[in-house]
């Protein structure tokens, strides 16, 4: 029997880890799970909307532009972790303000726009993602980041 529970983050961001194993990019996977009061909200990974086909079906679209990542975000099939969970709740009415987003990367740009309009409290991330636009976006929103460090 072990002797130590989990603490929330680590718990989170697990989970996190297990909802980006769903995902369809070749280039990144990315796992998202909003939560409020230690309760999940919503999940989401990065892929193609619903019906479309995936990436690993017909290649990376960036990859064959040669993309870096941090740059040109639309030229993508997929959307990100973070916006299939925001768009997740809103699709079954899940208020999320006040949330905290677990993912498994930091958030691009686009994805701290969008946490921030949500109202989303709180960001927890592990990876790191080239873009320091976002970092700017968060502070200046008054939304809390934190680095996940595994224990």
């Amino acid at each position: 029997m072990r002797e130590t529970r989990p603490g929330w983050d680590e718990y989170f961001m697990t989970i996190a880890g297990v909802v980006a194993s769903r995902s369809t990019c070749l280039r990144r996977q990315v796992g998202a799970v909003l939560v409020r009061e230690n309760r999940i909200l919503a999940t989401g990974y990065n892929g193609a909307p619903a019906g479309l086909r995936h990436c690993l079906e017909v290649g990376c679209l960036r990859e064959r532009m040669e993309v870096p990542a941090g740059e040109r975000h639309e030229l993508c099939r997929g959307l990100h972790a973070e916006q299939n969970a925001l768009l997740q709740a809103a699709v079954y009415g899940i208020p999320i303000r006040g949330a905290t987003c677990y993912v498994t990367h930091q958030p691009c740009v686009l994805c701290a726009k969008m946490l921030a309009n949500a109202g989303i409290g709180e960001v927890v991330f592990a990876g790191d993602y080239p873009d320091e636009l976002a970092r700017q976006i968060f502070a200046e929103a008054g939304v809390r980041v934190t680095r996940w460090e595994p224990c």
